[in-house]
């Protein structure tokens, strides 16, 4: 079960015990922190999952959303200073990817603390995102742009009832994405990682390497099979390599 520590941003899994590292885990553009319920205790006893709740969505429904990635990242990166005793790493995935990197910044430049890795899924970096608010102008606009790339929301909006549920939160969140202009790639003293899927229809390989501007401390790809929502179907593949990788980190800690 989910531990609970009264913070609202994160529904936290893990040991009782204080853990020997986290993985935060940021959700793509209506996305929610169940997402990623599955990875809750996939990273054995030393490691806590913390799953990212964005307002406006399931425990927080009531709560207004945020509609820039200035400000989800100034919030979340806020509520993250209490579990800085133990080395961090984070994965976002599309539009988690872009707060990711935007929490790394700020964990760096405002509180002096470097992530011990920063794992970015299926967007393009900051210098290389190009917003299209046509794209998600309307809900029809923005229900056509789920279906496209598909995942597990897409079947949500079948239904009118949870339609009407979830589409404020889609339409919120790709209001954070178009307004996230091309930004210089400011390089982290972190290592970073690049996972997309090899038939993602928006991002490829190439716009995934280009993350390694973003990192003064090494960069690797890895490209796994599936189109953008490829690590659901490819979930243990993935948790896998990010294992090993946490592993890592804890061995060095």
């Amino acid at each position: 079960m989910p531990a609970n520590d009264g913070s609202v941003w994160f529904r936290r899994y893990g040991p009782p015990a204080r853990p020997q590292a986290r993985l935060l885990c940021l959700p793509h553009a209506g996305g929610s922190a169940s997402f990623f319920h599955s990875w809750g205790h996939a990273f054995g006893n030393g490691v806590e999952v913390m799953a990212a709740r964005y307002p406006g969505r399931q425990e927080r429904i009531a709560e207004p959303f945020l509609r820039s990635m200035d400000a989800l990242a100034d919030a979340l990166t806020g509520a993250l200073l209490p579990f800085l005793d133990v080395p961090l790493a984070v994965f976002g995935h599309s539009m988690g990817a872009s707060l990711a990197h935007e929490v790394a910044l700020r964990l760096e430049q405002r509180h002096g603390v470097r992530l011990a890795g920063l794992y970015v899924s299926g967007r393009k970096p900051p210098h290389l995102v190009a917003p299209d608010p046509a794209r998600h102008g309307s809900d029809e606009a923005a229900v056509a742009e789920v279906r496209r790339l598909g995942g597990t929301d897409a079947a949500l909006l079948d239904d009118p009832e949870l339609r009407e549920l979830v589409l404020p939160q889609i339409r919120a969140d790709f209001a954070v994405v178009d307004g996230y202009g091309p930004r210089s790639a400011v390089p982290l003293h972190c290592p970073v990682v690049g996972y997309v899927g090899g038939s993602d229809p928006d991002v490829t390989a190439a716009d995934m390497e280009a993350w390694a501007g973003a990192t003064s401390e090494g960069f690797e790809l890895r490209v796994l099979p599936g189109d953008h929502f490829y690590l659901v179907p490819q979930r243990d593949a993935l948790v896998r390599d990010l294992a090993a990788r946490l592993t890592r980190v804890r061995q060095h800690s």
